[in-house]
Formats: C-alpha cells, sequence, structure tokens
C-alpha cells in the first residue's frame, strides 16, 4: 500500500485554493479533502461536514481543550481549526489528504508533521485578487481591506513553502497541482520502500 501523503494548501483569502482543490479532487479521485471546523457562520452554498464543520465558539473552544485540532487559529474574529481524529485515520489509509489552512496554521503542521508538503497558491497580482474578493460580495469594505492587507503579509511566506502555484486560471493551476501530487507522491514510495 502507498504510504499517506499530507499537503497543506495555503493562500490569500478570495485567491481560489477551493476551487482549485476541488478541480484537483474531481480529478485524482484518491485526493480527499480534510474539512475544517470553523466559528463563523455558513455562506450563502455553504453545507455543513462539506465545506466546513460549522460550528459555536463554546464548542470550537472545547475542542481546542480536549487537544482534538491539529491546529488552530482565531482569524478575523473566527475560529478555523483541522480535526485530528479524521486526517491521522485517513493517512493511515495511505490517502492524500489536503488541509485548507493559513500561514500560521501550515507552520504548525510542519513542525507536527515534517514530511508533510506545502503548496501556496498565488494570485497573479493583488489587484486581481482585490477584484475576485469584491466580485464574491460576501465582505464589506473594511473587511476586504483587512483581507488585502493579511494577503500581504502571508504572501511573504510564500518562499517557505515547498511549491508555489500561481492561480491564473483554475485549469492551469489545478494541472499543475495534480503534477505535484504526482511527484510528492512517487518521492514518498521511494522513501517508504528503503525503509
Amino acid at each position: 500500500m502507498n504510504p499517506g501523503l499530507l499537503i497543506v494548501v495555503s493562500g490569500p483569502a478570495g485567491v481560489g485554493k477551493g476551487t482549485v482543490v476541488s478541480l484537483v479532487r474531481e480529478r485524482d479521485k484518491d485526493v480527499i479533502f480534510s474539512v475544517s471546523a470553523t466559528s463563523r457562520s455558513p455562506r450563502p452554498g455553504e453545507i455543513d461536514g462539506r465545506n466546513y464543520f460549522f460550528v459555536t465558539r463554546e464548542r470550537f473552544e472545547d475542542m481546542i481543550q480536549k487537544n482534538e485540532l491539529l491546529e488552530w487559529v482565531d482569524y478575523c474574529g473566527n475560529y478555523y481549526g483541522t480535526p485530528k481524529a479524521y486526517v491521522e485515520s485517513e493517512l493511515e489509509k495511505g490517502r492524500i489528504v489536503l488541509l485548507e489552512i493559513d500561514v500560521e496554521g501550515a507552520n504548525n503542521i510542519k513542525k507536527k508533521y515534517p514530511q508533510c508538503i506545502l503548496v501556496f497558491i498565488m494570485p497573479p497580482s493583488l489587484e486581481e485578487l482585490r477584484s475576485r474578493i469584491t466580485k464574491r460580495g460576501t465582505e464589506t469594505p473594511e473587511v476586504i481591506e483587512n483581507r488585502l492587507k493579511r494577503a500581504e503579509n502571508e504572501m511573504q511566506y510564500s518562499e517557505s513553502y515547498d511549491h508555489i502555484i500561481v492561480n491564473d486560471t483554475v485549469e492551469k493551476a489545478a494541472d499543475r497541482f495534480l503534477r505535484i501530487i504526482r511527484k510528492e507522491r512517487r518521492k514518498s514510495a521511494k522513501q517508504s520502500k528503503k525503509q
């Protein structure tokens, strides 16, 4: 059996991480997405258990206390985190598990799982990112400005990632991502055979 592979995906809000990851999963059925927990309210069209596990702040704080999360962060007034049990179970089955988390969370995961692969999805430009966030129509101008400031900060950390993908178009970004997955899977399988 192939060893499991943990891939952490980061990038600024609005860069299209979720869309790229969805296309990657459509094209490679061995890739699964670890659903994060959050204390924020669902956006229109989001489904509990598929997009996020939507929980109250109180429940999230309980999860923190019980060490049920691989990592967590308080971002823009809401908690986000990765439930531990699901990820570890799928890795044991030899699955490719994708985590979509911010740069701080990625750093925390890398400390716990040094063999994980970090992939940063970058916008073609900050202006394009502003346009994408504005078109979503889900944030106030103040929140958009906060997200853009945070995006600039996050992009400075992209150099510490194993791979950087520019999301110029979803198709091209997904193709690049799939090539990275195949390369890392081969590398992981070779290392596993040597042990």
